[in-house]
């Protein structure tokens, strides 16, 4: 049997509040997503002046980054390099930077998908979020 660990709620708000300041910071507009392990939304936001297809590209990218168990820039990387059937995974839809998983000894925990800005500014602002609860 193995322990497994989880988000909880002072850790979504924690991730959120964090990724919110680091946008903020930069004043960029931007949509956060957060999602548990499964890819299950736990959280969205849409700052001011974001545009409103980020609100569903954030949440994609996250889910990517979740089910994959690694960012979502991998799959992008895979795409630009040349293998386009990667367009055609089942359930990714958020091939593009700026959704990093949450990790915790090899674990998943789950997620954060950034959209609005460039997409590595996306993935800073995750990082950002996700360094708040120590990970």
């Amino acid at each position: 049997m193995k322990n497994t660990y989880a988000l909880e709620s002072a850790d979504v708000k924690a991730i959120a509040a964090a990724a919110e300041a680091e946008a903020l910071k930069n004043k960029w507009a931007v949509t956060i997503a957060i999602v548990d392990g499964g890819g299950h939304l736990l959280h969205l936001h849409r700052l001011d002046g974001a545009a409103p297809i980020s609100a569903h590209i954030a949440p994609a990218k996250a889910n990517t980054a979740a089910m994959g168990q690694r960012e979502s820039k991998v799959y992008e990387d895979m795409i630009n390099g040349g293998r386009m059937s990667f367009l055609s995974a089942p359930d990714l839809k958020g091939l593009l930077e700026g959704g990093v998983p949450i990790m915790k000894d090899g674990q998943c925990l789950g997620a954060v998908g950034v959209s609005g800005v460039k997409s590595t500014e996306d993935a800073q602002i995750a990082r950002a979020g996700i360094a708040a609860i120590g990970l």
